[in-house]
């Protein structure tokens, strides 16, 4: 197994071993990882590695020698769990995002169940993360990142209806995100 994969160095390491070769993906994931540290303040201090850690991983799916189901949450946190990485950061990369939500569009939910979604700070930082950086990396807010996806993805795809259903979700992940965060001391 490489080592750490739950401390933010570990899972650069894995991310960079898979994830350059996909261009945007990979610029993607460097600015989440970074986002993910930014917001780190709202988890407790404990879990701010594993926040990070998740960040880079959480896109590790779409590698092409990973894929086996194309539901990339999935594919991640069985690729993570076969290297013997810790189930937290498992089920957070499988469960990131609204992940339930695209399961169920694909009929992918009881692989998906395998893996406990834990409802904690952690997990909505990392939807924060994930939902308020573009797919090349750029800084979006909320509202125009879910409409950025769902003009890239065609109305009746199932990316596009788990978006469309997953939104109410997301939004309120990512304001509890940003009360923890103001709620921090300056």
């Amino acid at each position: 197994m490489p080592s750490g994969l739950d401390t933010p160095h570990g899972a650069a390491e894995l991310a960079e071993s898979l994830l350059p070769p996909l261009g945007n993906r990979w610029l993607h994931t460097q600015a989440v990882a970074a986002r993910a540290s930014e917001a780190s303040g709202a988890v407790s201090e404990e879990d701010r590695d594993l926040l990070v850690a998740a960040a880079w991983l959480h896109d590790i799916g779409y590698a092409p020698e990973l894929r086996e189901t194309g539901f990339h949450p999935l594919d991640g946190a069985r690729h993570l769990e076969s290297l013997g990485a810790p189930s937290r950061l498992v089920r957070l990369v499988a469960h990131h995002s609204g992940a339930v939500y695209e399961a169920e569009q694909r009929g992918l939910s009881a692989e998906l169940d395998m893996y406990e979604r834990e409802d904690s700070p952690v997990l909505d930082a990392l939807i924060y993360a994930d939902m308020t950086t573009g797919p090349a990396g750029q800084s979006f807010d909320f509202d125009h990142r879910i409409d950025e996806i769902l003009v890239r993805y065609e109305p009746g795809s199932e990316v596009h209806n788990a978006i469309s259903k997953a939104r109410p979700y997301l939004g309120a992940a990512v304001e509890r995100t940003r009360s923890r965060l103001a709620d921090q001391p300056t």
